[in-house]
């Protein structure tokens, strides 16, 4: 299987990457596959249904809206933000959804999609959608799965390009041994080994001004959490717990009293806390963000470069290509080897894996050794082995917020961690990802996403 850098990261909407991007994206398929089979001016009729996470948390993760939007014609990274909420009031007073944005369709979301708890057995994300005539004919049924941070599979289908694309690539590796021994034969670093990779697909300029839009979207998502131009920025966020963004009060004060990092030596601390907080917040109230490796996660990665462009000297445009292009070859590991998403494996396969690759990506940028980068990668991914994913309410809100800070300081204390080391260490980190793996197959389900387990029953405790 061949995964870019831009499969990992990528631009879309909160909140939630498995169950808002990949639903949204599954359904633009669903779509599309309708109308270039003749068949979308017959459709009188839509069905989805929702299973497994998906059906458990899919109110509070947004999947209903996703689904519509994607039915709409509407794609996670084009989709504008502030015409979420409109537009699905419109669908919901006129009970009428325009396939691909030009096909009325009757349309009540309480009868057309459907949630269910149990899983279906190709994985915990999966979604069914049924389009029929006027006769109540089945037009079409498809199957889809939504693997974590906005991938999306069709159940059954023989993946045939990713296989191929495999093949072409002139760096293939699948474990952290081999990226270690790609490194060393080439004498490259693991940076220059994805460069290498990422030019079967996209030319040198593609790809720097792809990842350079990335990061400004990261920078622009930090800037909005924070308030600067958001009038939004000091409301609460959507749902019942009436949780109030802490990420513009923290800015205002850590702005109003810059004498302060003078007599603290750790202030730098509440600014890396500020830029993971406003990212994730800006997700829970469905913004723009970029899944990073996924939205659950997206406020670590996002975070530390923040920490690398403003702390560290000579920090640079390619430096931060750099970045992320280590930091997608570590998530591409835990991609082929384990799992990204958190209805799979719990937390540690969301937060876990952003530390992982933001450790070692930062790691990188500091002048590390490729075996100081799979330290730094290894120590993040370790001390965040068993994390559950036990989100309260069915939204991304808490624990996820505070976790993504935690995560964010966890990887700047792992890339130190190994910068202070030679690169030699005990556990590799294959080793650690074939134990996150086993931990997630071990984990009940009630502590994968379902808000069945956790701090998800027991908030009304504290």
């Amino acid at each position: 299987m061949a995964v870019s850098v831009f499969d990992l990261f990528k631009i879309g909407i909160g909140p939630s990457s498995s169950h808002t991007v990949g639903p949204m994206r599954a359904a633009l398929l669903f779509a599309e596959a309708l109308e270039r089979e003749g068949l979308a001016a017959q459709v009188a009729s839509l069905r989805v249904e929702l299973y497994g996470s998906l059906g458990a948390t899919g109110k509070g993760h947004g999947t209903d809206r996703g689904v519509m939007f994607g039915l709409s014609g509407e794609a996670p990274d084009t989709i504008d933000p502030a015409t979420l909420g409109p537009r699905i009031a419109a669908i919901r007073e006129s009970g009428t959804l325009y396939l691909l944005g030009r096909y009325p369709v009757r349309f009540n979301e309480r009868e057309h999609i459907v949630f269910y708890r149990q899983a279906l057995p190709e994985h915990p994300n999966g979604l069914k959608l049924y389009a029929r005539d006027a006769a109540g004919e089945l037009l079409r049924a498809s199957t889809y799965l939504s693997v974590g941070g906005g991938f999306v599979v069709t159940a059954s289908a023989p993946n045939v390009k990713v296989l191929a694309a495999a093949e072409q690539l002139p760096h293939s590796f699948t474990s952290g041994d081999e990226l270690l021994a790609l490194c060393e034969h080439k004498q490259q670093s693991i940076a220059e080994l994805m460069w290498d990779n990422e030019r079967v697909w996209r030319s040198d300029a593609e790809i720097r001004g792809g990842l350079l839009k990335i990061w400004g979207v990261m920078q622009a998502c930090v800037s909005r959490g924070c308030g600067i131009d958001n009038p939004d920025a000091d409301k609460e966020l959507p749902g019942p717990f009436h949780v109030r963004r802490r990420a513009p009060q923290l800015y205002r004060a850590l702005r109003e009293n810059p004498e302060a990092a003078l007599r603290d030596p750790l202030s730098m601390v509440d600014w890396i806390n500020l830029y993971a907080i406003a990212v994730n917040e800006e997700n829970a109230a469905g913004g723009r963000v970029v899944t990073a490796p996924t939205n659950g996660a997206a406020g670590i990665i996002p975070s530390v470069l923040h920490y690398y462009t403003r702390c560290v000297p000579n920090a640079t445009d390619d430096g931060v290509i750099d970045f992320l292009m280590t930091a997608a070859a570590i998530g591409i590991l835990y991609k082929l080897n384990a799992s990204i998403s958190g209805a799979e494996v719990g937390c540690q396969g969301e937060v876990g894996v952003a530390c992982s690759m933001a450790a070692a990506g930062l790691a990188a940028v500091l002048g590390g050794t490729p075996r100081q980068v799979e330290n730094a990668a290894e120590i993040g991914m370790e001390h965040n082995l068993g994390l559950t994913c036990d989100p309260v309410g069915g939204l991304v809100q808490i624990p996820c917020i505070e976790r993504n800070a935690m995560g964010a300081m966890k990887a700047v204390n792992a890339a130190r961690m190994a910068m202070r080391g030679d690169g030699s260490h005990c556990v590799s980190l294959d080793s650690v990802i074939k134990t996150m793996r086993e931990t997630g197959a071990d984990m009940k389900t009630k502590y994968k996403e379902t808000s069945r387990g956790g701090l998800a029953v027991n908030i009304v405790e504290c």
